[in-house]
């Protein structure tokens, strides 16, 4: 299987996974639904120490407190996260997300995804195709 099929299909699978998760409870009267959203409403789910977000077309706010993980899935998503996340994955595709901070990790698996984060030393890996992840 090509490198470029295995990417596509990983990054579908975080969004699956992440939509997968917002069906568990989310009936938008949720207290960690996202602030600020237009377009479809996304969906926040936290299980342990982990945020899992998942939508489509939406503008939100989210905070990772003092180090909870954050995973993303879906598209055409602007994110701005506030706190300090210990590690981040980011699946599918053109998402602009900004980050205050991030420490440990920053995965991002999909494609075309502009990814900033102001603050941080993590270990950054670019998986996917197009994507666009600087410190700024």
């Amino acid at each position: 299987m090509r490198a470029h099929s295995r990417i596509l299909i990983a990054a579908l699978s975080i969004t699956a996974a992440a939509w997968g998760l917002t069906g568990c409870g989310a009936d938008g009267s949720d207290s960690n639904s996202p602030s600020g959203s237009a377009g479809s409403s996304g969906a926040q789910v936290e299980i342990g120490n982990t945020i899992n977000y998942g939508s489509f077309g939406t503008t939100a706010d989210i905070d990772c407190s003092d180090g909870k993980s954050l995973n993303v899935g879906g598209s055409n998503n602007t994110l701005t996260v506030k706190g300090t996340c210990a590690s981040v994955n980011v699946g599918g595709a053109d998402n602009k997300i900004t980050f205050d901070r991030v420490d440990d990790s920053l995965t991002v698996v999909g494609l075309n995804n502009t990814v900033s984060y102001r603050e941080g030393e993590p270990k950054v890996e670019d998986r996917g195709s197009g994507n666009k992840v600087d410190r700024g």
